[in-house]
């Protein structure tokens, strides 16, 4: 936009005044930074310590409950060992019944015997 456009306006513009500081303008400043800072030092008294391990110790309880009921390990484990049971080859009887004839032929051997002279 050229100035010969709108004359009106240009000068409009030209009579406006500088902005200028407050002479408080400093004390201002320092007063919100104050504020703050105390603003920070009542988020901080609330979080205390008394605080943070009571809702540690809630948090721990809570986890531990869905950990409970989510996972229950008694009934999983009785609930196994019929499966592995009857998955039991019958072949593996007959090979059971030869080891307690070997045993029992190992233990009634000769050739543990000490030779009586």
């Amino acid at each position: 936009m050229e100035r010969k456009d709108d004359q009106e306006l240009w000068d409009l513009l030209g009579r406006t005044a500088e902005p200028r500081l407050s002479p408080f303008f400093a004390r201002n400043v320092v007063r919100k930074i104050r504020q703050e800072a105390s603003r920070f030092e009542q988020m901080r008294n609330w979080l205390s310590w008394r605080r943070l391990t009571a809702a540690t110790a809630v948090a721990i309880v809570v986890i531990g409950m869905a950990i409970a009921i989510h996972h229950p390990v008694s009934q999983k484990s009785l609930e196994r060992e019929p499966d592995v049971v009857a998955k039991i080859d019958p072949q593996d009887y007959d090979v059971v019944a030869d080891l307690d004839t070997l045993i029992a032929w190992d233990e009634n051997s000769l050739w543990d015997e000490k030779p009586s002279l």
